[in-house]
């Protein structure tokens, strides 16, 4: 009796003591097309890479790319069969756990990404396959309405099998919560957009787009902490494009290879993040099953390559850096898998930790405090 005692004391000192360090919460987005049940959260430790499971929210069709309130009290996240719903959840504030409000018809079919703006009160959706954008209102109850505005994108580029149309690939809102970026892999333009807070209305921005190299492909955008510079990773070309940013502009500066010169693969690259202290920038590269880690020059935001990190797994679609920069994780949608790397805040190497965790499809990383 004393020794069952004894054991239940030290796994609640232990599980007392993780709970004291872990500070921040990780949410996963999933495709349900094999065993996932949904969106899944996590306890994560930013001293030890440690993690533990808190809850799942059961019941939803491919609850893909995942976006958090600025309050961080509802998580929305873009999904269904077709890609054409998006559901908003709350967020218990002391378990985390999520329950769900209300799902909403997008107005697009295959929803690849959406972005809240920073009053709450609009979200925006991105889709890849009708090569469109949406807005919907978010209520003070943090539940949706019906999509107020649809924009159908047009064109084409210079790929014969993947850029006939548009193909909506992420919704970007800048730092002054007006301009939004929209990069389309089927048109190789990063579109521009006015958003107007009130209504929730998007207006052509001045230019309406920037253009790429064309074949390029550009995918996912990431502004600099500075607020100055933006970069976009290009799926087709494997490669970031890094442009200054100022009054809706956008003026690139630089382009460069995501991928190793004698890499004679299939160039797929997908996701794109900075670290918080604004010293590195890391990009995902699918089929090679690597990230791209680059320096950022803090006056003229140019890149340097630094290495290429294999993801231990399969397809990484989508990768997060923990809020404090200790840690970075990467989703491999197609080996079923997490993995939890160690980051030099130095360097901006990866160190393996040999930790991982195991979830069918994952395709969106999120972490909140």
């Amino acid at each position: 009796m004393k020794k069952l005692a004894l054991i239940t004391l030290i796994c609640l000192t232990s599980t007392l003591t993780f709970a004291q360090n872990a500070d921040c919460y990780l949410y996963v987005g999933t495709y349900t097309r094999k065993t996932s049940e949904g969106i899944y959260v996590y306890r994560f430790d930013t001293q030890t890479g440690d993690f533990a499971p808190v809850s799942i929210a059961k019941g939803v069709s491919n609850p893909s790319f995942l976006a958090l309130s600025m309050d961080k009290r509802f998580l929305y996240s873009v999904g269904g069969i077709n890609g054409d719903s998006v559901r908003a959840f709350s967020i218990n504030p002391q378990s985390r756990q999520l329950t769900l409000l209300n799902s909403q018809a997008s107005g697009g079919a295959g929803g690849t990404h959406l972005a809240i703006d920073k009053t709450g009160t609009w979200v925006i959706v991105g889709h890849y396959t009708s090569g469109s954008l949406s807005v919907l209102p978010a209520k003070p109850d943090g539940s949706l309405g019906n999509v107020v505005q649809l924009i159908k994108q047009e064109g084409k580029s210079i790929d014969p099998d993947r850029q006939t149309k548009p193909y909506v690939h992420s919704i970007n809102i800048a730092p002054n919560n007006t301009d939004v970026f929209v990069p389309d892999l089927g048109t190789d333009k990063i579109m521009a957009y006015i958003l107007n807070p009130k209504t929730g209305q998007l207006t052509a921005g001045n230019p309406p787009f920037t253009a790429v190299i064309p074949g390029s492909g550009p995918r996912h955008f990431t502004f600099h902490p500075n607020g100055t510079f933006g970069y976009v990773i290009q799926e087709m070309g494997a490669t970031i494009t890094g442009f200054t940013y100022r009054s809706g502009q956008l003026a690139p500066f630089q382009t460069i290879k995501t991928l190793p010169d004698d890499y004679a693969g299939r160039k797929w690259s997908a996701d794109i993040h900075i670290s918080p202290d604004g010293k590195f920038l890391y990009g995902s590269n699918r089929a090679h099953e690597s990230l791209a880690i680059f320096s950022i020059d803090q006056e003229t935001g140019q890149l340097t390559f630094v290495g290429n990190q294999l993801v231990n797994g399969k397809t990484p679609r989508n990768f997060a850096i923990d809020p404090t920069g200790n840690f970075l994780m990467v989703a491999n949608q197609d080996s079923d898998n997490i993995t939890i790397f160690k980051r030099d805040k130095q360097t901006g190497k990866l160190t393996p930790t040999g930790k991982e965790i195991k979830v069918s499809m994952p395709v969106c990383l999120l972490f909140t405090r």
